[in-house]
């Protein structure tokens, strides 16, 4: 059986997964193509350029490989459920929205990245004889493994966001509160720390501040911001902080109360997770380090056993 065409066939696969990565997965979010033509047309003394010279200073992915995957990502579209579209929209919002990734774009890598995983499965496997079974099984396990690929680098990106928003929740709470009693105001407070830090909360209370500035009441905006953590404690802090502004209720001694409750739920998890590291120790110590112990141990006296049974 001659492979040429399927090594073709795969070279054509991998260059697309790559270029689609590339588009995917730019998540730069200090880069603005708008604002950087804006700046560059704009400070120029003479417009001596036209429409075709404008069009070829965009970068080549923005200008061939972005909408070749939006295509694409369309096509994809027709065999994805609706249901599964706003699943993946709803864990694109967990996990910060990262620019230029959609829910279709998403499918469509979960779909090439299942596609080019099986069929280096099945080169892998036909190059080494293997038999039909091990061929098919390979392709199988790839597909599967190729597709599951981006959800959970997805799933893993979620985790880490919502991490680092609790790590950082009682500091923020606690910066809030000074500011607060300092006579600014809640929102000014919001954007002190959206000022300061370089987190995902602070960007959640930066984009708060925006909305607010644009018209959407505090409440709601609060309440947006909560749904785009699922956060147990975000969502504590929102609920206290819209019940507060109801009543009337002081939102420094609110901000204080939630600030010393945020710092001994942390420290409680980090109590939880010392007292688990024995545990999950436990598993690499029996497989890693105690055979080598008996290596040692035994070794010797095993050789001097046989020499004696044995006359060595």
């Amino acid at each position: 059986m001659s492979i040429l065409p399927l090594v073709v066939i795969f070279l054509l696969i991998v260059a697309a997964v790559a270029a689609l990565l590339i588009v995917g997965f730019r998540i730069s979010s200090d880069y603005d193509p708008l604002e950087e033509r804006l700046a560059q047309y704009v400070g120029e003394a003479q417009v001596t350029t036209n429409l075709e010279q404008i069009e070829m200073s965009v970068p080549f992915t923005e200008r061939v490989l972005l909408p070749m995957a939006q295509r694409f990502a369309q096509f994809t579209m027709q065999f994805t459920p609706q249901e599964a579209l706003e699943k993946t929209h709803r864990q694109l919002e967990l996990a910060g929205s990262p620019p230029g990734l959609t829910p279709s774009l998403f499918w469509l890598l979960r779909f090439a990245a299942m596609f080019a995983l099986g069929l280096i499965m099945v080169i892998v496997f036909n190059l080494s004889h293997q038999k039909p079974l091990f061929i098919i099984l390979g392709l199988v396990g790839g597909a599967v493994i190729g597709f599951m690929l981006p959800q959970m680098w997805l799933a893993s990106k979620i985790k880490r966001r919502q991490e680092e928003i609790l790590r950082a929740l009682p500091d923020a709470l606690d910066l809030m509160s000074i500011c607060v009693s300092a006579g600014l105001g809640f929102d000014q407070a919001m954007q002190k720390v959206y000022e300061k830090w370089d987190n995902q909360l602070a960007l959640a209370f930066g984009r708060v501040v925006q909305e607010i500035q644009l018209g959407k009441s505090r409440r709601e905006a609060l309440r947006s911001m909560a749904d785009s953590m699922d956060v147990p404690d975000v969502t504590t802090f929102v609920s206290a902080i819209i019940q507060a502004d109801q009543l009337g209720v002081s939102i420094s001694k609110v901000l204080n109360i939630q600030a010393a409750q945020m710092r001994i739920k942390r420290r409680q998890r980090a109590q939880e997770k010392a007292q688990q590291a024995p545990v999950k120790m436990t598993i690499p110590t029996v497989l890693f380090i105690f055979p080598s112990i008996w290596l040692v141990l035994l070794a010797p006296a095993a050789i001097q056993l046989y020499k004696t049974l044995f006359g060595g």
